[in-house]
Parts: C-alpha cells; structure tokens; sequence
C-alpha cells in the first residue's frame, strides 16, 4: 500500500498530460498536479523510461510518449462502453418495455452501438451501425446539450449543416440552442416525429470523469403512448453508467 499514493500521482500527471493540447513545462506539471517540483522531476522520468511520456529537451517540455497512446488504442479495442452499457441497457428496456439504444456522435451524426429492442414492438431504424443527424434525433441532442457551445458552434457553422429529414427540426445554430436549452432545463432530450413518423425518443447523456458526454441512453416509442416516469428511467441509466466511468 505505500506504492499507492505514488501511483495515484503518477495517473494524475498522466492524466493532465492527456488534457492539455501541447507538450508542457515541468513546473506546469507540478502546479496542476499540486505536486512538489522534485516529485514531479521523478515521476516524469520514470514514465518515461517506461515509454508514457517524452521529454523534448528543445523546448524543455513534456508531452506524452507511444506508450500512452497504446493504452488509447486498447481502450478502443475493448469497447468497454458497450460491454458496460449492454446489460443495463436490456434491463432498461425490459423495465419499460420499450425499444432502447446507445449512440455516440460522429462528426455531426450519431452512431447507433447497441440495440436492444422490446419483445412485440417493431424494428427501428436505430440499428447497430446506423447512423442519423445528430440534431434531429433524441440521442444527438441529448450529447450535444452536455457539450461546450463553442464545439457546438464548430459542428454546425452554417445552415449547410443542418440536414433535413422529415422536413422538421431545427435548421439554423439559433434553432439548435434553443433546442439544447429547453433539454438541458429538462435534465434529458426529446425527439417526436423528426426521424421516423409516429416515434417519439427521449435520451439522457453518458458522462465520463471530465464530465463529458460519451453517448447517449435513448428509449424509443409510438407517440404519446409512454408515460413520464421513462424519462426518469433514461435519466437513471445514464447516471449509472456515468458513475461506472467515473463521471
């Protein structure tokens, strides 16, 4: 147990290397770490030796090594979101008895992961590999409400951005905002009719531990035919797995 206080620092100056968009200077690294500039000294360079982090001796600063990227990649490999989100995600659907999902976003789309669907009810067209306007769907908006505006605005710089499906949902930046703000207010997303006619969705975000959103838990029904206690259910996936990332 005396290695443990030790790691924790090391994860935490890992962990701040991965946040910052350049290689950084030593004493930059023990601030942000609130550590001692020795202990800092120490803990870069045996991460470094290990392959984690580089030091550019140019620039007298630290940025992440090989290493660090290979974890990345085995995270991606795993798919631990999914593995995570599988099993309450059918408890959600068996709960409520409606069709569920998991998306993330891509670019301006999002990408259907999972889907569960309820025993009875007809196919969606979220199926696993689908992908569909971000804006126009329950589970887009649902991750585009827990994002910073300035990325939001980066998504969508024009109304060129804005695909039409149905002929509904918003077609301009404002139009969008206004969306996000009634959502963010309500604590989850809503969808009626802008992706499939007669279907209505309602969506919450998956947090990771920097609070940014990683997906979206979605339940998808005939319109007007589900209670308001589903939200609350889509809340509480969410939540769950939010915590089981660390969010």
């Amino acid at each position: 147990m005396s290695h443990v206080p030790a790691a924790t620092r090391t994860l935490r100056v890992l962990r701040f290397l991965a946040s910052q968009p350049d290689p950084v200077a030593l004493d930059r690294i023990a601030r942000a770490c609130d550590l001692p500039r020795s202990t800092a000294y120490h803990l870069v360079n045996a991460m470094i030796a290990e392959g984690f982090v580089v030091h550019l001796d140019d620039e007298r600063r630290y940025g992440l090594g090989v290493a660090a990227f290979e974890v990345g990649s085995g995270f991606a490999r795993q798919a631990p979101l999914q593995r995570i989100a599988r099993r309450p995600l059918a408890d959600l659907v068996d709960t409520t008895g409606y069709g569920g999902h998991l998306a993330v976003l891509h670019g301006r789309d999002v990408l259907y992961v999972i889907e569960e669907r309820a025993p009875g009810r007809p196919p969606l067209v979220t199926d696993v590999g689908v992908r569909l306007p971000a804006h126009l769907t329950a589970s887009g908006r649902a991750i585009l409400m827990a994002l910073p505006s300035s990325q939001v605005r980066a998504l969508y710089p024009d109304r060129a951005a804005f695909v039409d499906r149905l002929g509904t949902g918003p077609t301009s930046l404002s139009g969008l905002r206004s969306v996000l703000s009634e959502a963010r207010q309500r604590g989850y997303a809503v969808e009626d009719g802008e992706v499939s006619a007669g279907l209505s969705s309602v969506a919450a975000p998956v947090l990771d531990h920097n609070a940014h959103p990683v997906a979206a838990v979605a339940l998808t029904f005939a319109h007007g035919t589900a209670p308001d206690t589903v939200a609350v259910a889509v809340q509480d996936t969410a939540t769950a797995l939010s915590k089981r990332l660390g969010g």
